[in-house]
């Protein structure tokens, strides 16, 4: 589980337990990477940038902690705040730390294409709040669905599902609505 929350957000932590709690009922066991508070570089740095071209584009101890947690799970779920109708910085940067070659795809040396590398992962879920309203959200591109949903997708095998959970126009409305938002969040891990 991939989590970028903002600092002192109870919805976003209510997400984030919910989710856990949900997938632990089902069974599973939970890795949690938590992006936020300074913990990870969301920057790719020049020297990794260099590097994503070589032999060996991880060149931290970090990225690798966070490269052998992909490795094991065979599921995503990425928990995040939409903003700018799209994922935060931390979020992509961890996208472009994480998803290198070797792992995320492997270029073929005979074809010269690129293969899927995350056959493995089965589903991959997001799980959002926004507070723009839905078609707010659509019509400005919504740039962490489509990632999440599409171009995570095709990294990972042909049968890798995906899942969408979203609240719109999440700072209108009463606390009653968050909190069935974040129950059906739970409900949908315990399936």
């Amino acid at each position: 589980m991939i989590a970028a929350l903002p600092l002192g957000a109870a919805l976003a932590t209510g997400l984030l337990d919910a989710a856990c709690l949900g997938l632990q009922a089902a069974g599973h066991h939970v890795r949690v990477q938590r992006l936020d508070g300074g913990t990870f570089a969301g920057v790719m740095s020049p020297d990794e940038h260099h590097a994503y071209h070589s032999d060996t584009p991880i060149i931290s101890d970090e990225v690798q902690r966070q490269v052998d947690d992909l490795r094991w799970a065979n599921e995503l779920v990425f928990v995040y705040e939409t903003d700018w109708a799209g994922l935060p910085a931390v979020m992509k940067g961890w996208l472009e730390r994480t998803m290198v070659p070797g792992v995320a795809f492997v270029l073929d040396e005979r074809t010269n294409k690129v293969r899927r590398n995350l056959t493995h992962i089965r589903r991959i879920t997001g799980i959002t709040y926004a507070t723009n309203s839905r078609l707010r959200t659509r019509l400005s591109g919504d740039g962490g669905r489509r990632t999440i949903r599409r171009a995570l997708r095709m990294i990972c095998s042909w049968h890798t599902r995906t899942t969408w959970l979203a609240l719109y126009a999440a700072d209108f409305g009463s606390e009653e609505r968050r909190a069935r938002f974040v129950r059906r969040v739970e409900r949908a891990f315990v399936r």
